[in-house]
Protein backbone atom coordinates (compact mmCIF):
# COMPACT_ATOMS: atom_id res chain seq x y z
CA UNK A 1 0.00 0.00 0.00
CA UNK A 2 1.62 3.48 -0.94
CA UNK A 3 2.02 6.49 1.76
CA UNK A 4 -0.62 9.11 1.89
CA UNK A 5 0.78 12.31 2.10
CA UNK A 6 0.08 14.50 4.99
CA UNK A 7 -3.06 11.84 6.04
CA UNK A 8 -3.86 12.22 9.32
CA UNK A 9 -3.43 16.66 8.61
CA UNK A 10 -5.82 15.92 5.54
CA UNK A 11 -8.85 13.97 7.02
CA UNK A 12 -8.76 16.18 9.95
CA UNK A 13 -8.97 19.49 7.55
CA UNK A 14 -11.59 17.81 5.64
CA UNK A 15 -13.80 17.06 8.92
CA UNK A 16 -13.26 20.50 9.43
CA UNK A 17 -14.53 21.36 5.59
CA UNK A 18 -17.56 18.83 6.47
CA UNK A 19 -18.46 20.70 9.76
CA UNK A 20 -18.74 24.06 7.87
CA UNK A 21 -20.91 22.40 5.26
CA UNK A 22 -23.26 20.19 7.42
CA UNK A 23 -23.94 24.35 9.64
CA UNK A 24 -23.98 26.38 6.41
CA UNK A 25 -24.88 24.00 3.60
CA UNK A 26 -24.82 25.19 0.11
CA UNK A 27 -25.57 28.42 -1.17
CA UNK A 28 -23.19 30.86 0.08
CA UNK A 29 -20.49 32.61 -1.75
CA UNK A 30 -16.47 31.42 -1.43
CA UNK A 31 -15.80 33.68 1.22
CA UNK A 32 -18.27 33.04 3.63
CA UNK A 33 -16.95 29.38 3.61
CA UNK A 34 -13.86 30.59 3.71
CA UNK A 35 -14.82 32.83 6.84
CA UNK A 36 -16.39 29.90 8.74
CA UNK A 37 -13.72 27.80 7.90
CA UNK A 38 -11.04 30.27 9.63
CA UNK A 39 -12.80 30.15 12.40
CA UNK A 40 -12.95 26.46 12.70
CA UNK A 41 -9.14 26.09 12.23
CA UNK A 42 -8.49 28.78 15.02
CA UNK A 43 -11.05 26.90 17.56
CA UNK A 44 -9.18 23.79 16.52
CA UNK A 45 -5.42 24.99 16.66
CA UNK A 46 -4.49 24.21 12.96
CA UNK A 47 -1.79 26.17 12.33
CA UNK A 48 -2.68 28.17 8.79
CA UNK A 49 -2.04 31.18 6.70
CA UNK A 50 -4.72 32.85 4.75
CA UNK A 51 -4.61 34.38 0.87
CA UNK A 52 -0.83 33.53 0.62
CA UNK A 53 0.94 34.88 -2.77
CA UNK A 54 2.97 32.98 -4.56
CA UNK A 55 5.33 34.66 -6.78
CA UNK A 56 5.68 33.31 -10.64
CA UNK A 57 9.02 33.21 -12.51
CA UNK A 58 9.46 32.80 -16.55
CA UNK A 59 13.26 31.82 -17.58
CA UNK A 60 13.99 33.01 -13.94
CA UNK A 61 12.41 36.62 -14.28
CA UNK A 62 9.28 37.26 -12.18
CA UNK A 63 6.28 38.04 -13.46
CA UNK A 64 3.96 40.31 -12.49
CA UNK A 65 1.49 37.76 -11.71
CA UNK A 66 1.04 36.85 -8.45
CA UNK A 67 -0.67 33.05 -7.37
CA UNK A 68 -3.03 33.68 -4.00
CA UNK A 69 -3.70 30.38 -2.57
CA UNK A 70 -6.95 30.63 -0.14
CA UNK A 71 -5.88 28.76 2.63
CA UNK A 72 -1.83 27.03 3.86
CA UNK A 73 -2.30 24.64 6.40
CA UNK A 74 0.72 24.18 8.73
CA UNK A 75 3.05 25.13 5.74
CA UNK A 76 2.33 21.95 4.64
CA UNK A 77 -1.31 21.94 2.31
CA UNK A 78 -2.68 24.39 0.27
CA UNK A 79 -6.49 24.39 0.66
CA UNK A 80 -8.62 25.92 -2.10
CA UNK A 81 -11.87 26.71 -2.05
CA UNK A 82 -14.75 26.58 -4.22
CA UNK A 83 -18.23 27.10 -4.18
CA UNK A 84 -19.73 25.77 -7.46
CA UNK A 85 -21.58 23.20 -9.27
CA UNK A 86 -18.37 20.87 -9.07
CA UNK A 87 -15.23 20.34 -9.07
CA UNK A 88 -13.88 20.73 -12.62
CA UNK A 89 -10.27 19.67 -14.10
CA UNK A 90 -9.37 23.09 -14.12
CA UNK A 91 -9.72 23.64 -10.52
CA UNK A 92 -7.08 20.75 -10.14
CA UNK A 93 -4.65 22.28 -12.53
CA UNK A 94 -5.04 25.47 -10.33
CA UNK A 95 -4.55 23.88 -7.20
CA UNK A 96 -1.24 22.09 -9.46
CA UNK A 97 0.09 25.63 -10.26
CA UNK A 98 -0.13 26.32 -6.72
CA UNK A 99 1.63 23.42 -5.88
CA UNK A 100 4.43 24.03 -8.00
CA UNK A 101 4.80 28.40 -7.35
CA UNK A 102 4.62 27.44 -3.54
CA UNK A 103 7.36 24.02 -3.69
CA UNK A 104 4.70 22.39 -1.41
CA UNK A 105 3.33 18.27 -2.44
CA UNK A 106 -0.32 18.35 -1.24
CA UNK A 107 -3.14 20.38 -2.13
CA UNK A 108 -6.78 20.04 -1.73
CA UNK A 109 -9.66 21.51 -3.39
CA UNK A 110 -12.87 21.85 -1.03
CA UNK A 111 -16.32 22.05 -2.73
CA UNK A 112 -19.20 23.73 -0.79
CA UNK A 113 -21.48 24.47 -3.53
CA UNK A 114 -22.64 20.94 -3.85
CA UNK A 115 -25.82 18.91 -1.53
CA UNK A 116 -22.45 17.22 0.24
CA UNK A 117 -19.39 18.27 0.69
CA UNK A 118 -17.08 17.07 -2.11
CA UNK A 119 -12.83 17.47 -2.24
CA UNK A 120 -9.82 16.20 -4.22
CA UNK A 121 -6.43 15.27 -3.14
CA UNK A 122 -3.96 17.00 -5.59
CA UNK A 123 -0.55 15.41 -5.55
CA UNK A 124 2.51 17.20 -6.90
Amino acid sequence: MSNIIHKNESYFIIGLCMEVHNTLGKGFSEGVYADALEIELESNGVPFAREVKYDVYYKDKLLRKKYYADFVIDDKIILELKAIEGIHSSHIKQTLNYLAASKLKLGIVVNFGEDHLNYKRVVL
